[in-house]
Protein backbone atom coordinates (compact mmCIF):
# COMPACT_ATOMS: atom_id res chain seq x y z
CA UNK A 1 0.00 0.00 0.00
CA UNK A 2 2.58 2.45 0.43
CA UNK A 3 4.40 1.46 -2.39
CA UNK A 4 1.42 2.60 -4.47
CA UNK A 5 1.41 5.39 -2.46
CA UNK A 6 4.78 6.85 -3.18
CA UNK A 7 4.28 5.64 -7.37
CA UNK A 8 1.01 8.55 -7.03
CA UNK A 9 2.77 11.23 -5.09
CA UNK A 10 6.09 10.92 -8.06
CA UNK A 11 3.30 10.76 -10.82
CA UNK A 12 1.64 13.85 -9.59
CA UNK A 13 4.81 15.30 -9.26
CA UNK A 14 5.86 14.56 -12.69
CA UNK A 15 2.88 15.96 -14.26
CA UNK A 16 3.31 19.45 -12.53
CA UNK A 17 6.77 19.80 -13.30
CA UNK A 18 5.81 18.46 -17.07
CA UNK A 19 3.08 21.64 -17.23
CA UNK A 20 5.40 23.94 -16.05
CA UNK A 21 6.84 25.13 -19.61
CA UNK A 22 3.07 25.10 -20.81
CA UNK A 23 2.28 27.53 -18.33
CA UNK A 24 5.35 29.74 -19.00
CA UNK A 25 4.56 30.08 -22.73
CA UNK A 26 1.02 31.19 -21.71
CA UNK A 27 2.42 34.42 -19.64
CA UNK A 28 2.14 37.34 -22.21
CA UNK A 29 5.25 38.82 -23.37
CA UNK A 30 6.24 42.45 -22.64
CA UNK A 31 6.64 44.67 -25.95
CA UNK A 32 10.26 45.49 -24.59
CA UNK A 33 10.91 42.45 -25.57
CA UNK A 34 9.96 42.25 -28.83
CA UNK A 35 11.54 45.49 -29.40
CA UNK A 36 14.58 43.85 -28.29
CA UNK A 37 15.22 42.20 -31.67
CA UNK A 38 12.14 43.94 -34.40
CA UNK A 39 13.30 47.66 -33.35
CA UNK A 40 16.56 46.87 -35.47
CA UNK A 41 15.47 48.09 -39.05
CA UNK A 42 17.82 45.57 -40.68
CA UNK A 43 15.48 42.63 -39.35
CA UNK A 44 14.59 40.67 -42.34
CA UNK A 45 13.84 36.82 -43.01
CA UNK A 46 13.37 35.14 -46.10
CA UNK A 47 10.02 33.50 -46.89
CA UNK A 48 10.07 29.86 -48.91
CA UNK A 49 9.38 32.17 -51.93
CA UNK A 50 12.64 33.57 -51.77
CA UNK A 51 11.57 36.99 -50.55
CA UNK A 52 13.20 39.08 -48.19
CA UNK A 53 10.43 40.05 -45.69
CA UNK A 54 11.60 43.03 -43.28
CA UNK A 55 10.89 42.00 -39.74
CA UNK A 56 11.56 45.75 -38.13
CA UNK A 57 8.50 47.08 -35.77
CA UNK A 58 8.63 51.11 -35.58
CA UNK A 59 6.75 51.48 -31.83
CA UNK A 60 5.78 55.01 -33.08
CA UNK A 61 3.67 53.30 -35.87
CA UNK A 62 1.49 51.16 -33.49
CA UNK A 63 1.01 53.63 -31.03
CA UNK A 64 -0.76 55.86 -33.28
CA UNK A 65 -3.07 53.18 -34.75
CA UNK A 66 -6.24 51.76 -33.81
CA UNK A 67 -4.36 48.45 -32.20
CA UNK A 68 -2.74 51.21 -29.90
CA UNK A 69 -3.98 49.73 -26.80
CA UNK A 70 -2.72 45.59 -27.67
CA UNK A 71 0.38 44.36 -26.95
CA UNK A 72 2.43 42.38 -29.27
CA UNK A 73 1.87 39.23 -27.57
CA UNK A 74 -2.48 40.11 -27.81
CA UNK A 75 -2.24 39.41 -32.18
CA UNK A 76 0.97 36.92 -31.81
CA UNK A 77 0.04 34.56 -28.54
CA UNK A 78 0.86 31.68 -30.38
CA UNK A 79 5.21 32.99 -29.54
CA UNK A 80 6.79 30.88 -26.94
CA UNK A 81 9.12 32.42 -24.43
CA UNK A 82 11.81 30.75 -26.35
CA UNK A 83 11.23 32.58 -29.52
CA UNK A 84 13.33 32.36 -31.93
CA UNK A 85 15.01 29.70 -30.77
CA UNK A 86 11.97 27.26 -30.49
CA UNK A 87 12.28 26.98 -34.27
CA UNK A 88 8.68 27.48 -34.41
CA UNK A 89 7.36 29.61 -37.61
CA UNK A 90 5.35 32.28 -36.67
CA UNK A 91 1.44 31.72 -37.37
CA UNK A 92 -0.87 34.12 -39.55
CA UNK A 93 -2.71 36.52 -36.77
CA UNK A 94 -6.11 35.35 -36.03
CA UNK A 95 -8.10 38.66 -36.69
CA UNK A 96 -11.47 36.67 -35.39
CA UNK A 97 -10.45 36.53 -32.26
CA UNK A 98 -11.60 40.34 -31.36
CA UNK A 99 -13.68 40.45 -35.10
CA UNK A 100 -15.56 37.74 -35.42
CA UNK A 101 -18.06 39.39 -37.49
CA UNK A 102 -16.43 40.75 -39.99
CA UNK A 103 -14.29 37.81 -40.26
CA UNK A 104 -17.55 35.37 -40.86
CA UNK A 105 -18.50 38.56 -43.46
CA UNK A 106 -15.11 37.50 -44.90
CA UNK A 107 -15.49 34.32 -45.05
CA UNK A 108 -18.30 34.42 -47.39
CA UNK A 109 -17.13 36.55 -49.36
CA UNK A 110 -15.58 35.97 -52.98
CA UNK A 111 -12.02 36.94 -50.89
CA UNK A 112 -12.44 33.99 -48.29
CA UNK A 113 -14.15 31.98 -50.58
CA UNK A 114 -10.93 31.69 -53.46
CA UNK A 115 -8.79 31.25 -49.66
CA UNK A 116 -10.20 28.59 -48.56
CA UNK A 117 -9.81 26.81 -51.96
CA UNK A 118 -6.61 27.16 -51.56
CA UNK A 119 -5.91 29.69 -54.72
CA UNK A 120 -2.35 31.75 -54.28
CA UNK A 121 -2.48 35.20 -53.75
CA UNK A 122 -6.02 36.07 -52.55
CA UNK A 123 -6.15 39.23 -50.17
CA UNK A 124 -6.47 38.60 -46.59
CA UNK A 125 -7.23 41.36 -43.10
CA UNK A 126 -3.60 42.73 -43.83
CA UNK A 127 -3.52 43.68 -47.64
CA UNK A 128 -6.40 46.04 -46.95
CA UNK A 129 -6.36 47.37 -43.99
CA UNK A 130 -2.42 47.31 -43.10
CA UNK A 131 -0.93 45.01 -40.41
CA UNK A 132 0.68 47.47 -37.60
CA UNK A 133 -0.42 50.60 -38.86
CA UNK A 134 -4.12 49.61 -38.76
CA UNK A 135 -5.92 53.75 -39.15
CA UNK A 136 -9.73 54.37 -39.26
CA UNK A 137 -11.08 54.77 -42.67
CA UNK A 138 -11.57 58.89 -41.85
CA UNK A 139 -7.59 58.81 -41.50
CA UNK A 140 -6.16 60.39 -44.75
CA UNK A 141 -3.62 57.96 -44.21
CA UNK A 142 -6.12 54.71 -44.24
CA UNK A 143 -5.98 52.45 -47.37
CA UNK A 144 -9.71 52.37 -46.92
CA UNK A 145 -10.60 56.32 -47.04
CA UNK A 146 -12.50 56.42 -50.43
CA UNK A 147 -9.73 58.54 -51.62
CA UNK A 148 -7.10 55.64 -51.16
CA UNK A 149 -9.59 52.82 -51.63
CA UNK A 150 -9.51 52.69 -55.68
CA UNK A 151 -5.39 52.46 -55.39
CA UNK A 152 -6.10 49.66 -52.39
CA UNK A 153 -8.23 47.32 -54.55
CA UNK A 154 -6.19 48.30 -57.78
CA UNK A 155 -3.33 46.33 -56.31
CA UNK A 156 -5.35 43.55 -57.07
CA UNK A 157 -7.86 44.66 -59.41
CA UNK A 158 -6.17 46.78 -61.72
CA UNK A 159 -7.72 47.59 -65.07
CA UNK A 160 -11.22 48.16 -62.77
CA UNK A 161 -9.22 50.53 -60.35
CA UNK A 162 -8.28 52.40 -63.68
CA UNK A 163 -11.79 52.24 -65.36
CA UNK A 164 -13.47 53.77 -61.66
CA UNK A 165 -10.93 56.53 -62.08
CA UNK A 166 -11.56 57.70 -65.38
CA UNK A 167 -15.40 57.31 -64.47
CA UNK A 168 -18.17 59.87 -63.50
CA UNK A 169 -17.76 58.14 -59.67
CA UNK A 170 -14.06 58.33 -59.92
CA UNK A 171 -13.95 61.85 -61.22
CA UNK A 172 -16.53 63.60 -58.41
CA UNK A 173 -14.48 61.14 -56.05
CA UNK A 174 -11.50 63.17 -57.32
CA UNK A 175 -13.30 66.40 -56.92
CA UNK A 176 -13.87 65.96 -52.96
CA UNK A 177 -17.20 64.37 -53.33
CA UNK A 178 -17.78 62.56 -50.11
CA UNK A 179 -21.12 60.56 -51.27
CA UNK A 180 -19.33 59.15 -54.31
CA UNK A 181 -19.85 55.57 -54.49
CA UNK A 182 -16.55 53.41 -54.07
CA UNK A 183 -15.52 50.15 -54.80
CA UNK A 184 -17.32 48.87 -51.05
CA UNK A 185 -20.03 50.68 -52.01
CA UNK A 186 -21.48 48.55 -54.95
CA UNK A 187 -19.09 45.38 -53.64
CA UNK A 188 -19.78 45.41 -50.13
CA UNK A 189 -17.14 45.90 -47.42
CA UNK A 190 -16.16 42.46 -45.61
CA UNK A 191 -18.29 40.16 -47.97
CA UNK A 192 -17.20 40.83 -51.11
CA UNK A 193 -19.58 40.01 -53.92
CA UNK A 194 -19.32 39.23 -57.43
CA UNK A 195 -21.36 40.87 -59.57
CA UNK A 196 -21.24 39.41 -62.82
CA UNK A 197 -23.89 37.93 -63.35
CA UNK A 198 -26.34 39.19 -60.78
CA UNK A 199 -29.87 39.16 -61.01
CA UNK A 200 -31.16 42.56 -62.93
CA UNK A 201 -33.31 43.54 -59.58
CA UNK A 202 -30.34 43.27 -57.61
CA UNK A 203 -28.67 45.30 -59.33
CA UNK A 204 -31.32 48.47 -59.95
CA UNK A 205 -32.42 47.60 -55.96
CA UNK A 206 -30.23 47.40 -53.89
CA UNK A 207 -26.24 48.35 -55.97
CA UNK A 208 -27.25 51.79 -58.13
CA UNK A 209 -30.47 52.59 -56.19
CA UNK A 210 -28.32 53.77 -53.31
CA UNK A 211 -27.74 56.37 -54.13
CA UNK A 212 -29.85 57.03 -57.31
CA UNK A 213 -32.91 56.26 -55.83
CA UNK A 214 -32.05 58.88 -52.93
CA UNK A 215 -33.97 61.60 -52.66
CA UNK A 216 -30.59 63.29 -50.59
CA UNK A 217 -28.34 62.82 -52.97
CA UNK A 218 -30.60 63.77 -55.80
CA UNK A 219 -32.07 66.72 -54.55
CA UNK A 220 -28.17 68.02 -53.57
CA UNK A 221 -26.23 67.03 -56.72
CA UNK A 222 -29.18 68.04 -58.92
CA UNK A 223 -29.39 64.57 -60.59
CA UNK A 224 -32.72 62.89 -61.49
CA UNK A 225 -34.56 61.53 -59.18
CA UNK A 226 -36.79 58.92 -60.73
CA UNK A 227 -33.84 56.97 -62.44
CA UNK A 228 -34.72 53.87 -60.41
CA UNK A 229 -38.57 54.26 -60.64
CA UNK A 230 -38.51 55.33 -64.22
CA UNK A 231 -36.50 52.08 -64.80
CA UNK A 232 -38.87 49.36 -62.70
CA UNK A 233 -41.12 50.55 -64.78
CA UNK A 234 -40.08 50.06 -68.12
CA UNK A 235 -40.02 46.59 -69.61
CA UNK A 236 -36.62 45.90 -68.76
CA UNK A 237 -37.30 46.62 -65.09
CA UNK A 238 -40.74 44.54 -64.99
CA UNK A 239 -39.42 41.50 -66.03
CA UNK A 240 -36.59 42.22 -63.76
CA UNK A 241 -39.42 42.14 -60.72
CA UNK A 242 -40.58 38.85 -62.26
CA UNK A 243 -37.60 37.18 -62.08
CA UNK A 244 -36.07 37.26 -65.56
CA UNK A 245 -32.12 36.75 -64.86
CA UNK A 246 -31.83 37.53 -68.93
CA UNK A 247 -33.12 41.40 -69.33
CA UNK A 248 -31.27 44.14 -69.09
CA UNK A 249 -30.23 45.83 -65.62
CA UNK A 250 -28.27 49.35 -65.22
CA UNK A 251 -24.34 48.30 -65.85
CA UNK A 252 -26.27 46.41 -69.51
CA UNK A 253 -26.60 50.40 -70.80
CA UNK A 254 -24.28 52.13 -68.57
CA UNK A 255 -21.48 49.98 -68.01
CA UNK A 256 -19.93 48.85 -65.10
CA UNK A 257 -16.83 50.54 -64.19
CA UNK A 258 -16.40 52.72 -66.71
CA UNK A 259 -19.56 54.77 -66.45
CA UNK A 260 -19.44 58.12 -68.37
CA UNK A 261 -22.11 60.08 -69.30
CA UNK A 262 -24.22 59.98 -72.65
CA UNK A 263 -22.28 63.18 -73.56
CA UNK A 264 -19.01 61.52 -73.95
CA UNK A 265 -17.74 59.95 -76.77
CA UNK A 266 -16.77 56.60 -75.03
CA UNK A 267 -19.79 56.25 -73.15
CA UNK A 268 -21.83 53.13 -74.17
CA UNK A 269 -24.89 55.23 -74.36
CA UNK A 270 -23.45 57.92 -77.18
CA UNK A 271 -25.40 58.41 -79.87
CA UNK A 272 -22.98 56.56 -81.81
CA UNK A 273 -22.58 53.58 -79.50
CA UNK A 274 -26.52 53.32 -78.89
CA UNK A 275 -27.50 51.02 -81.72
CA UNK A 276 -24.14 48.25 -80.67
CA UNK A 277 -25.26 48.40 -76.85
CA UNK A 278 -28.98 47.87 -77.83
CA UNK A 279 -27.24 45.06 -80.73
CA UNK A 280 -25.80 42.73 -77.36
CA UNK A 281 -29.16 42.10 -76.25
CA UNK A 282 -31.31 42.63 -79.42
CA UNK A 283 -29.47 41.39 -82.54
CA UNK A 284 -30.40 43.71 -85.77
CA UNK A 285 -31.43 46.60 -83.73
CA UNK A 286 -31.63 49.88 -85.84
CA UNK A 287 -30.92 53.40 -85.44
CA UNK A 288 -34.48 53.77 -84.86
CA UNK A 289 -34.99 51.01 -82.68
CA UNK A 290 -32.02 52.96 -80.17
CA UNK A 291 -33.92 55.64 -79.81
CA UNK A 292 -36.61 54.25 -78.33
CA UNK A 293 -37.45 55.19 -74.25
CA UNK A 294 -35.47 52.79 -72.01
CA UNK A 295 -36.69 55.15 -68.64
CA UNK A 296 -40.59 55.39 -68.95
CA UNK A 297 -40.67 59.19 -68.21
CA UNK A 298 -43.68 59.58 -70.26
CA UNK A 299 -44.04 63.71 -68.82
CA UNK A 300 -40.89 64.70 -70.03
CA UNK A 301 -39.05 65.30 -73.29
CA UNK A 302 -39.10 67.43 -75.69
CA UNK A 303 -38.71 65.25 -78.86
CA UNK A 304 -41.75 64.69 -81.31
CA UNK A 305 -42.13 60.94 -79.92
CA UNK A 306 -42.60 61.80 -75.91
CA UNK A 307 -44.77 65.01 -77.51
CA UNK A 308 -47.46 62.47 -78.98
CA UNK A 309 -46.36 60.33 -76.33
CA UNK A 310 -47.32 62.31 -73.81
CA UNK A 311 -51.03 63.36 -75.74
CA UNK A 312 -51.68 60.05 -76.34
CA UNK A 313 -51.93 58.91 -72.39
CA UNK A 314 -53.69 62.02 -71.97
CA UNK A 315 -56.21 61.75 -74.04
CA UNK A 316 -56.91 58.03 -72.80
CA UNK A 317 -57.00 59.31 -69.27
CA UNK A 318 -60.12 61.86 -70.21
CA UNK A 319 -61.23 58.65 -72.21
CA UNK A 320 -61.22 56.33 -69.57
CA UNK A 321 -62.43 58.59 -67.17
CA UNK A 322 -65.40 59.98 -69.49
CA UNK A 323 -66.56 56.37 -70.59
CA UNK A 324 -66.46 54.57 -67.46
CA UNK A 325 -67.59 57.43 -65.22
CA UNK A 326 -71.12 57.09 -68.02
CA UNK A 327 -71.08 53.73 -67.76
CA UNK A 328 -70.89 53.46 -63.70
CA UNK A 329 -73.11 56.02 -63.63
CA UNK A 330 -76.08 54.03 -65.85
CA UNK A 331 -75.70 50.60 -63.63
CA UNK A 332 -75.80 52.98 -60.74
CA UNK A 333 -78.95 54.50 -61.48
CA UNK A 334 -80.84 51.04 -62.71
CA UNK A 335 -79.38 49.34 -59.42
CA UNK A 336 -80.56 52.32 -57.23
CA UNK A 337 -83.62 52.29 -58.71
CA UNK A 338 -83.97 48.05 -58.31
CA UNK A 339 -82.65 48.55 -54.92
CA UNK A 340 -86.08 51.10 -54.69
CA UNK A 341 -88.68 48.67 -55.73
CA UNK A 342 -87.32 46.53 -53.19
CA UNK A 343 -87.19 48.58 -50.15
CA UNK A 344 -90.98 49.67 -51.13
CA UNK A 345 -91.92 45.73 -51.14
CA UNK A 346 -90.27 45.17 -47.72
CA UNK A 347 -92.46 47.60 -46.06
CA UNK A 348 -95.26 44.82 -46.27
CA UNK A 349 -93.38 42.48 -44.69
CA UNK A 350 -93.58 41.75 -40.63
CA UNK A 351 -91.03 43.16 -38.42
CA UNK A 352 -87.84 42.54 -37.79
CA UNK A 353 -85.83 45.18 -36.29
CA UNK A 354 -86.97 48.09 -34.12
CA UNK A 355 -85.50 51.94 -34.16
CA UNK A 356 -83.48 50.94 -31.24
CA UNK A 357 -82.07 47.70 -32.77
CA UNK A 358 -81.86 49.97 -36.45
CA UNK A 359 -79.19 52.19 -34.71
CA UNK A 360 -77.22 49.63 -32.65
CA UNK A 361 -76.83 47.64 -35.81
CA UNK A 362 -75.99 50.96 -37.71
CA UNK A 363 -73.04 51.85 -34.91
CA UNK A 364 -71.86 48.25 -35.02
CA UNK A 365 -71.73 48.37 -38.96
CA UNK A 366 -69.53 52.05 -39.09
CA UNK A 367 -67.16 51.17 -35.51
CA UNK A 368 -66.58 47.48 -37.49
CA UNK A 369 -65.69 49.04 -40.84
CA UNK A 370 -63.71 51.97 -39.07
CA UNK A 371 -61.37 48.79 -37.22
CA UNK A 372 -60.98 46.68 -39.81
CA UNK A 373 -59.84 49.59 -42.31
CA UNK A 374 -58.05 51.20 -39.51
CA UNK A 375 -55.93 47.93 -38.09
CA UNK A 376 -55.16 46.74 -41.48
CA UNK A 377 -53.80 50.27 -42.06
CA UNK A 378 -51.69 49.91 -38.92
CA UNK A 379 -50.53 46.51 -39.39
CA UNK A 380 -49.21 47.05 -43.25
CA UNK A 381 -48.62 51.03 -43.49
CA UNK A 382 -47.28 50.60 -46.90
CA UNK A 383 -50.60 49.16 -48.08
CA UNK A 384 -53.30 51.11 -50.10
CA UNK A 385 -55.93 50.81 -47.14
CA UNK A 386 -52.97 53.36 -44.87
CA UNK A 387 -52.96 55.44 -47.54
CA UNK A 388 -56.55 56.25 -47.29
CA UNK A 389 -56.50 57.27 -43.86
CA UNK A 390 -53.38 59.22 -44.24
CA UNK A 391 -49.37 58.92 -44.05
CA UNK A 392 -49.80 59.84 -39.72
CA UNK A 393 -49.21 56.80 -37.84
CA UNK A 394 -51.20 58.34 -34.62
CA UNK A 395 -53.86 59.09 -37.32
CA UNK A 396 -54.20 55.64 -37.84
CA UNK A 397 -53.91 54.57 -34.05
CA UNK A 398 -56.75 56.94 -32.72
CA UNK A 399 -59.26 56.43 -35.32
CA UNK A 400 -58.66 52.41 -34.69
CA UNK A 401 -58.94 52.88 -30.54
CA UNK A 402 -61.78 55.59 -31.35
CA UNK A 403 -63.86 53.07 -33.54
CA UNK A 404 -62.69 50.52 -30.48
CA UNK A 405 -64.57 52.66 -27.63
CA UNK A 406 -67.68 53.07 -29.82
CA UNK A 407 -68.17 49.22 -30.07
CA UNK A 408 -67.57 48.33 -26.52
CA UNK A 409 -69.66 51.08 -25.56
CA UNK A 410 -72.43 49.72 -27.84
CA UNK A 411 -71.77 46.34 -26.15
CA UNK A 412 -72.01 47.74 -22.96
CA UNK A 413 -75.19 49.42 -23.93
CA UNK A 414 -77.11 46.32 -25.51
CA UNK A 415 -75.92 44.07 -22.77
CA UNK A 416 -78.30 46.57 -20.43
CA UNK A 417 -80.64 46.94 -23.38
CA UNK A 418 -81.32 43.03 -23.36
CA UNK A 419 -81.40 42.78 -19.27
CA UNK A 420 -83.72 45.80 -18.75
CA UNK A 421 -86.00 45.83 -21.88
CA UNK A 422 -88.94 44.33 -23.19
CA UNK A 423 -87.57 44.28 -26.72
CA UNK A 424 -84.36 43.59 -25.81
CA UNK A 425 -84.86 40.38 -23.56
CA UNK A 426 -87.37 39.29 -26.69
CA UNK A 427 -84.57 39.63 -28.75
CA UNK A 428 -82.48 37.66 -27.20
CA UNK A 429 -85.15 34.97 -26.92
CA UNK A 430 -85.45 34.71 -30.55
CA UNK A 431 -81.95 34.46 -30.89
CA UNK A 432 -81.69 31.28 -29.22
CA UNK A 433 -80.95 28.17 -30.30
CA UNK A 434 -84.40 25.52 -31.18
CA UNK A 435 -84.99 22.46 -32.55
CA UNK A 436 -86.85 24.31 -36.00
CA UNK A 437 -82.95 25.56 -36.86
CA UNK A 438 -81.53 21.99 -37.46
CA UNK A 439 -84.57 21.06 -39.17
CA UNK A 440 -83.98 24.67 -41.03
CA UNK A 441 -80.89 23.58 -41.67
CA UNK A 442 -81.30 19.56 -43.09
CA UNK A 443 -84.27 21.25 -45.52
CA UNK A 444 -81.45 23.92 -47.00
CA UNK A 445 -79.33 20.43 -47.29
CA UNK A 446 -81.99 18.96 -49.07
CA UNK A 447 -82.90 21.94 -51.25
CA UNK A 448 -79.26 22.37 -52.17
CA UNK A 449 -78.52 18.54 -53.24
CA UNK A 450 -81.34 19.15 -55.52
CA UNK A 451 -83.84 16.83 -53.41
CA UNK A 452 -86.56 19.30 -51.33
CA UNK A 453 -87.77 22.65 -51.84
CA UNK A 454 -86.02 25.77 -50.12
CA UNK A 455 -87.06 26.44 -46.62
CA UNK A 456 -88.38 30.02 -45.17
CA UNK A 457 -88.33 30.07 -41.54
CA UNK A 458 -91.25 31.23 -40.30
CA UNK A 459 -89.96 32.24 -37.31
CA UNK A 460 -88.38 36.35 -36.79
CA UNK A 461 -84.71 34.75 -37.28
CA UNK A 462 -82.95 31.52 -38.90
CA UNK A 463 -79.75 29.60 -38.09
CA UNK A 464 -78.03 31.75 -40.25
CA UNK A 465 -78.78 34.88 -38.45
CA UNK A 466 -78.59 33.25 -35.48
CA UNK A 467 -74.72 32.28 -35.82
CA UNK A 468 -74.16 35.95 -36.83
CA UNK A 469 -75.58 36.72 -33.42
CA UNK A 470 -73.66 34.66 -31.26
CA UNK A 471 -70.65 35.43 -33.28
CA UNK A 472 -70.57 38.97 -32.97
CA UNK A 473 -70.79 38.16 -29.23
CA UNK A 474 -67.95 35.86 -28.90
CA UNK A 475 -66.11 38.38 -31.13
CA UNK A 476 -66.50 42.13 -29.60
CA UNK A 477 -65.37 40.16 -26.49
CA UNK A 478 -62.30 38.44 -27.67
CA UNK A 479 -61.28 41.81 -29.52
CA UNK A 480 -62.43 43.52 -26.81
CA UNK A 481 -60.22 42.10 -24.15
CA UNK A 482 -56.83 41.67 -26.49
CA UNK A 483 -57.25 44.94 -27.58
CA UNK A 484 -57.10 46.51 -24.09
CA UNK A 485 -53.94 44.25 -23.32
CA UNK A 486 -52.49 46.00 -26.41
CA UNK A 487 -53.48 49.10 -25.94
CA UNK A 488 -51.99 49.07 -22.44
CA UNK A 489 -48.74 46.51 -22.36
CA UNK A 490 -47.17 48.14 -19.29
CA UNK A 491 -49.77 47.91 -16.82
CA UNK A 492 -51.07 44.14 -18.22
CA UNK A 493 -47.14 43.28 -17.75
CA UNK A 494 -47.40 43.76 -13.94
CA UNK A 495 -49.60 41.00 -13.82
CA UNK A 496 -48.86 39.03 -16.35
CA UNK A 497 -45.89 37.62 -18.37
CA UNK A 498 -44.74 39.63 -21.19
CA UNK A 499 -45.26 37.20 -23.94
CA UNK A 500 -49.30 37.38 -23.04
CA UNK A 501 -49.18 40.45 -25.12
CA UNK A 502 -47.27 38.70 -27.88
CA UNK A 503 -50.72 36.02 -27.92
CA UNK A 504 -52.55 38.50 -27.34
CA UNK A 505 -51.53 40.36 -30.14
CA UNK A 506 -51.74 37.22 -32.40
CA UNK A 507 -55.28 36.56 -31.16
CA UNK A 508 -55.92 40.21 -32.44
CA UNK A 509 -54.39 39.90 -35.37
CA UNK A 510 -56.28 36.71 -36.50
CA UNK A 511 -59.65 37.19 -35.31
CA UNK A 512 -59.76 40.06 -37.37
CA UNK A 513 -59.31 38.13 -40.44
CA UNK A 514 -61.71 35.44 -39.56
CA UNK A 515 -64.13 38.41 -38.56
CA UNK A 516 -63.95 40.18 -42.06
CA UNK A 517 -63.62 37.24 -43.92
CA UNK A 518 -67.00 35.74 -41.91
CA UNK A 519 -69.02 39.41 -43.15
CA UNK A 520 -67.91 39.25 -46.26
CA UNK A 521 -68.35 35.92 -47.13
CA UNK A 522 -71.57 35.07 -45.04
CA UNK A 523 -73.40 38.14 -43.98
CA UNK A 524 -73.01 39.68 -47.66
CA UNK A 525 -74.22 36.97 -49.19
CA UNK A 526 -77.43 36.80 -47.08
CA UNK A 527 -78.27 40.83 -47.23
CA UNK A 528 -77.13 41.59 -50.53
CA UNK A 529 -75.56 38.88 -53.03
CA UNK A 530 -79.05 35.94 -52.39
CA UNK A 531 -81.35 36.11 -55.32
CA UNK A 532 -84.18 36.28 -52.71
CA UNK A 533 -82.84 39.72 -51.74
CA UNK A 534 -80.91 41.05 -54.28
CA UNK A 535 -79.61 43.65 -54.69
CA UNK A 536 -80.35 44.45 -50.99
CA UNK A 537 -81.85 43.56 -48.01
CA UNK A 538 -83.40 46.58 -46.69
CA UNK A 539 -84.32 45.14 -42.99
CA UNK A 540 -81.21 47.39 -41.76
CA UNK A 541 -83.17 50.55 -43.05
CA UNK A 542 -86.75 49.91 -43.01
CA UNK A 543 -86.94 47.11 -39.90
CA UNK A 544 -88.91 44.94 -42.09
CA UNK A 545 -88.37 41.73 -44.22
CA UNK A 546 -90.34 40.56 -47.00
CA UNK A 547 -92.25 37.60 -46.69
CA UNK A 548 -89.98 34.33 -47.25
CA UNK A 549 -90.46 32.98 -50.57
CA UNK A 550 -90.59 28.93 -51.28
CA UNK A 551 -88.85 27.77 -54.57
CA UNK A 552 -90.01 24.13 -55.64
CA UNK A 553 -87.09 21.86 -56.24
CA UNK A 554 -86.38 21.73 -60.17
CA UNK A 555 -87.71 18.99 -61.34
CA UNK A 556 -85.95 15.68 -63.24
CA UNK A 557 -88.84 14.28 -65.40
CA UNK A 558 -89.13 14.93 -68.78
CA UNK A 559 -91.81 18.09 -69.64
CA UNK A 560 -95.31 17.22 -70.57
CA UNK A 561 -97.00 18.57 -73.37
CA UNK A 562 -99.23 21.49 -73.00
CA UNK A 563 -102.00 19.64 -72.92
CA UNK A 564 -101.67 17.76 -69.67
CA UNK A 565 -101.39 14.20 -70.70
CA UNK A 566 -99.26 12.60 -73.07
CA UNK A 567 -101.43 12.67 -76.06
CA UNK A 568 -100.11 10.00 -78.90
CA UNK A 569 -101.44 10.67 -82.71
CA UNK A 570 -102.64 8.20 -85.20
CA UNK A 571 -100.11 7.39 -88.10
CA UNK A 572 -100.85 8.19 -90.94
CA UNK A 573 -102.27 6.23 -93.76
CA UNK A 574 -100.96 5.35 -96.71
CA UNK A 575 -102.66 3.79 -99.06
Amino acid sequence: MNAMRRFVRVGVLTGLLALIPALHAAEPIPNDDCLVCHGDKDLTRTNAAGETISLYMDAAVLAKSLHATNTCWSCHSDIGSGHPDDGLAVKPVACATCHQDQSLSYGASAHGIALAKGEPGVPTCGDCHRHHDVLPRSAPESPLNPLNLGKTCGGCHEQEAQNVRESVHGAALAQGVRDAPTCTDCHSEHKIERLRGASPIKIAEQICSQCHASERINARYRMPADRVKTFLGSYHGLAAQLGSTRAANCASCHGVHLILPSSDPRSSIHPNHLVDTCGKCHPGATANFATSKVHTDLEKGADMGSVVNRWVRRVYLALIFVVVGSLFLHNALIWWRKATVTRLASLAGEERMDRSQRWQHLLLAVSFIVLALSGFALKYPDSWVAWLLGADESIRRWSHRGAALVLITLGFYHVFYALFTRQGRQLVRDFLPVRQDLQELAANARYMSGRGQVHGHAARFGYAEKMEYWSVVWGTILMGVTGFMIWFPVEVSRWLPRWAIDIATTVHYYEAILACLAIVVWHFYHVVFDPDVYPLNWAFWTGRRPKPVTKPAPSTAPPKPAGGELQVRPRPRTD
